[in-house]
């Protein structure tokens, strides 16, 4: 009997264990679907919002543009003062460009390792002290001491005079300048034909002359001659041209190097100038890390040459080429920063016009704005609208001044005969600098749209 109730309890517990299995695979497959289900619709939810996000925009930027449209003459006026700020960024960056280009061109040919010794100013009745170089300080032999400072490579003195050049129908004013043969290397001039005059021609003090490029177009390419070998005439004087240089551009004082005769130092003192003194002396120091010290040093022969104690009464300057080159780049990037200034002043004017119009705007459109709220329109899609209507119209100026600006600094540049130089990223800056006047100034405006009571606003006509 007991057997017999153990059996039956055993069975029955089989039971039981295949019926909890059974209702295990079938809660499973329900499990499942009920996820799918939920997943299914977060899905479907996540896909409409995102297509409620993008008609939103979509509807935004349409009602803006409608708006833009609607009212074309105080579109175009609201966009006056950004499209006359990127035009003027554009123009003043091409015009400061340009003429950096211009003059680091004129200036390349400069040598960073010169030094050009003038002479001071002499003194007239009364005390008035004149201009740098109307004493007569400088000589020969100070030129011949300073070749022994250290550091010191070439020296050359130089002594100028104003002539009046002729060769046979043609005559040409220009400088004539008395030079040593190293002034060649000190200036680092190159020639486009012929040769550079020798020691022995300094010596002798030949009657031979080297001429820049803009006295051989002025006297030898009207006749079509070649200048090599012909005789030219220098207050009266009979020279032969040796040779012609290769165009230079800028001297140290910003004029034309090309517009030039050198001849020997001696010929000029014995039938130009007879004088004793030199306008100036060039020297070349030997490296450009040397130049402080031999700039010293020069400095200090030259003091012992003219038995000067105190350095207060020098009568004479150095001139720093290097110098030279750092002031004009410095000067360049002073102007460049003065007119991008200005120009961004431009720029935030137009930007305040615009907020001035946008709030007018909102004013005039405020039942609108209440019928749109009414309806189901979100505080967001209102700000929206108005912040893409105020970056439309910023974009729209911007895109217009790039073209009135890129338009301008190519008749700039033709008029005054300039390279055209323009930075890409110069457009790009003004531009995106236009956009973000509109997105700043237009927030105020399209908050305060945003933020209006929809009763209130379907009440104003």
């Amino acid at each position: 009997m007991s057997s017999t109730q153990d059996q039956s309890a055993i069975e029955d517990q089989v039971v039981k264990q295949e019926r909890g299995k059974q209702q295990e695979t079938t809660q499973k497959p329900t499990t499942a679907r009920a996820r799918s289900r939920v997943q299914g619709q977060s899905l479907r939810e996540g896909t409409l919002q995102r297509r409620r996000g993008a008609m939103a925009l979509y509807q935004s930027f349409r009602s803006a543009f409608v708006a833009v449209r609607a009212n074309k003459m105080r579109s175009l006026l609201t966009s006056l003062g950004i499209i006359i700020g990127v035009a003027a960024v554009i123009m003043m960056v091409s015009t400061s460009q340009s003429n950096a280009a211009m003059i680091n061109q004129r200036l390349s040919a400069l040598n960073p390792d010169e030094l050009v010794i003038r002479a001071g100013s002499a003194s007239a009745t009364g005390g008035v002290r004149q201009a740098q170089g109307t004493a007569s300080t400088l000589t020969q032999s100070d030129a011949d001491a300073l070749a022994t400072v250290q550091n010191v490579s070439a020296v050359s003195p130089i002594v100028t005079a104003n002539e009046q050049i002729v060769y046979q129908s043609e005559n040409w004013s220009t400088s004539v300048q008395g030079v040593y043969p190293s002034y060649q290397q000190i200036n680092s001039w190159q020639l486009q034909e012929g040769t550079f005059f020798a020691s022995t021609d300094e010596q002798s003090a030949n009657a031979t002359a080297v001429i820049g490029q803009t006295v051989a177009d002025s006297l030898f390419t009207p006749l079509g001659v070649d200048p090599i070998g012909k005789v030219i005439r220098i207050n009266s004087i009979p020279f032969t041209v040796e040779g012609v240089l290769a165009s230079k551009g800028a001297s140290s004082s910003f004029q034309n190097a090309d517009d030039v005769i050198y001849i020997p130092f001696s010929a000029a003192q014995k039938q130009l100038t007879g004088s004793t003194s030199v306008s100036s002396i060039d020297v070349l120091v030997n490296n450009s890390s040397n130049m402080t010290n031999a700039q010293a040093d020069v400095e200090a022969r030259m003091e012992q040459l003219h038995n000067i104690t105190n350095p207060a009464n020098d009568d004479f300057q150095i001139q720093n080429q290097s110098t030279v080159l750092a002031t004009a780049q410095a000067t360049s990037q002073s102007l460049f920063a003065l007119l991008i200034a200005v120009a961004g002043i431009s720029l935030v004017v137009g930007g305040i016009g615009i907020m001035n119009i946008m709030l007018v705007s909102v004013t005039e459109r405020t039942r609108e704005i209440g019928i749109r709220i009414a309806i189901g329109a979100r505080p967001g899609d209102v700000m929206m609208q108005f912040l893409i209507e105020s970056l439309m119209l910023s974009a729209l100026g911007g895109i217009v001044g790039i073209i009135i600006g890129v338009s301008g600094s190519l008749i700039i540049s033709t008029v005054m005969s300039n390279p055209f130089a323009l930075s890409p990223l110069a457009v790009i800056l003004a531009f995106g600098f236009s956009v973000a006047v509109g997105v700043i100034f237009g927030f105020y405006p399209a908050q305060r749209a945003s933020r209006l009571d929809p009763i209130v606003a379907l009440r104003s006509e």
